[in-house]
């Protein structure tokens, strides 16, 4: 039985080799997070580098160095923002739960 083949868009590709080059994380690690096949994010990876190939040119070493550590902080900050996300819905479940058990 064959089984059928996952498509992404190219927004998400995107965003996926952000994570890669943007917190120096491993593909390896990247893909098992995002459920995807080490291979496939290998792939994203090297293509998009070889797009930027010919822009990074255009920049002087101290911009370049610079783009990298705020491309590293936007995402770190991204995953903050999303661990924090999930917090206050932990808790505001964990507080309408106490409320209601007080109500009964």
């Amino acid at each position: 039985m064959g089984s059928t083949r996952r498509r992404f868009t190219p927004e998400f590709k995107d965003e996926a080799v952000k994570l890669v080059i943007n917190t120096g994380r491993p593909v390896a690690v990247v893909a098992r997070e995002l459920g995807l096949q080490e291979q496939s994010l290998g792939r994203w990876v090297n293509a998009f580098k070889a797009r930027q190939t010919g822009v990074g040119a255009a920049l002087s070493e101290a911009d370049q160095a610079e783009l990298v550590r705020l491309r590293k902080e936007n995402a770190e900050l991204k995953l903050d923002r999303a661990f924090l996300k999930k917090a206050s819905l932990f808790f505001a479940q964990e507080v309408s739960d106490t409320n209601a058990k007080r109500s009964n």
